[in-house]
């Protein structure tokens, strides 16, 4: 006789994985609440980016960027300005290095 197979489940492909803002929470996520950007609004013209964080589970699939990509885009569409405190921003662009508070592209 043999065994059944258990399916298993994997991580979607990157892809495939879904950015959520979650407005409340104060963060840009993966559905599931996994890995995430988190922000702070100090003024309704400057959102602080002051947290990435990533998996190990989902790490590989270039989420912290795609999270930088959606809050830098909901950013830009409100006509805010960034606060980069995290580092991982700071090191992915070194513009954000000479420029601590950016105005909208």
């Amino acid at each position: 006789m043999g065994q059944a197979q258990i399916p298993t489940a994997e991580a979607p492909p990157p892809e495939t994985e879904s950015i959520v803002w979650s407005e409340d929470a104060g963060r840009f996520q993966t559905p599931d609440g996994e890995a995430l950007l988190e922000y702070r609004v100090p003024s309704p013209a400057v959102m602080d980016m002051v947290h990435t964080y990533v998996p190990r589970s989902k790490r590989g699939q270039g989420l912290a960027a795609r999270f930088c990509d959606a809050a830098f885009a909901h950013t830009r569409a409100r006509g805010m300005r960034v606060l980069p405190t995290c580092s991982y921003i700071t090191v992915r662009d070194p513009l954000f290095s000479s420029a601590p508070l950016l105005l909208p592209a």
